[in-house]
């Protein structure tokens, strides 16, 4: 299969599986207990129906944003996520690279195998820092420091993530950081050997934000033993406040899902809130982004910025985000098995792609920028207008 054949989300997604060790492509591609949450992000888009208006004039179709401070040719955006060294040699430095060609933002996480330095070298646009919150109080604000040094714009704080979720496709293949697979994960590299010599030559395995504080060389040191002991479970409002007075700038809290929450954040200077379950990785169960977004915006979207993700694969996905309120749409697997498939030129091809179909879908709705879009466009199938 070759790139150029690539035209949606599954095709993508195909190719990737065919490139990639099993065991890493199911860390992508998998979710937490049942992966109903999973499931549920992208069908609830289906559950709602667009209704356009025709003959508006739409000759020219504006696709820029403001958000976050940030100004945005395009309104989705490269989520931040952790190891992506595993998934293509490039790893971030062939997302930095593409998001920059095409104007929007990108994110290194505190799991991310670059640095945040090599990252802000490659692109000069708009770039997150995806943080996640310590037991060392010091360490959280060491790595602040450094972030903001090295030029970052955006800090998102993922709050969802305080444990790690029940990734049973994992368990299953013996998946983790550093490898401990077991002979069917084994088995699955092997039958994978260009993957393996393009990982290998790129030197050891790093994770640059945490190498002074986790080494992955000694065996009980691993992914999961970040989560369960340097990641503070504990941590509350008060620590959080504490955090956005020390940034002083732009700064989101990722895994929001109540509006009181969000509510919560605004009162203490939060610029802005990401809707999201982290891709139905962490609680089962839980409602889909897109479902929950609405009141979100309802209740807090006049005092900062509501941006998703979740389930996005199709430009009309991000024009109903859109239309409900979101500033902005986070892409997480939509570009992640591009950049497995292809690397940077995937990864160029799935924003090229979701660009074309956000500018058609927009010409077919009669709008010709993204302030047009209104709730009253959509009509969902239980009921009601958005």
């Amino acid at each position: 299969m070759r790139l150029q054949d690539c035209h949606n989300f599954h095709d993508f997604r195909r190719m990737a599986r065919r490139r990639l060790p099993g065991p890493i492509f199911n860390y992508i591609d998998g979710a937490a207990d049942d992966e109903v949450t999973y499931r549920r992000n992208t069908a609830a888009f289906e559950e709602c129906d667009l209704v356009p208006n025709v003959l508006r004039g739409v000759r020219e179709v504006d696709l820029s944003t403001t958000v976050l401070g940030q100004t945005l040719q395009l309104p989705f955006y490269c989520s931040p996520t952790a190891l992506q060294r595993l998934f293509h040699h490039d790893g971030e430095r062939a997302v930095a690279a593409a998001a920059a060609k095409y104007g929007t933002m990108f994110g290194v996480s505190s799991l991310g195998t670059t640095s945040l330095e090599e990252a802000r070298r490659i692109s000069t646009g708009p770039q997150i820092y995806q943080f996640y919150f310590h037991k060392d109080r010091e360490l959280n604000r060491e790595m602040m420091a450094r972030a903001k040094q090295a030029g970052v714009q955006v800090m998102m704080l993922t709050v969802d993530s305080i444990t790690g979720g029940n990734r049973e496709r994992d368990k299953r293949t013996g998946f983790a950081i550093p490898f401990r697979l077991n002979a069917a994960g084994v088995s699955q590299f092997a039958a994978k050997p260009s993957w393996a010599v393009n990982y290998f030559r790129q030197g050891a395995f790093r994770l640059p934000q945490l190498e002074n504080h986790v080494d992955m060389g000694r065996g009980a040191m691993s992914i999961s033993h970040y989560f369960s002991e340097m990641l503070d479970p504990s941590m509350n409002w008060d620590d959080v406040a504490a955090m956005v007075r020390d940034w002083d700038g732009q700064f989101c809290l990722k895994g929001v899902m109540s509006a009181e929450d969000a509510k919560q954040a605004a009162s203490i200077g939060c610029t802005g809130v990401v809707v999201s379950n982290h891709g139905g990785r962490q609680l089962d169960g839980s409602r889909s982004s897109f479902d929950q977004l609405a009141e979100i915006v309802d209740a807090a979207g006049d005092r900062l910025d509501v941006l998703m993700d979740g389930g996005v694969q199709r430009g009309t996905h991000v024009l109903k985000a859109l239309s409900l309120g979101a500033k902005a749409v986070g892409v997480g697997r939509y570009y992640l098995f591009p950049l497995a498939a292809a690397g940077q030129e995937g990864v160029e091809r799935a924003l090229e792609l979701m660009r074309h179909e956000l500018e058609r879908a927009m010409k077919l709705m009669g709008c010709t920028s993204i302030a047009q879009l209104r709730p009253e466009n959509l009509r969902f199938r239980s009921g009601g207008v958005g």
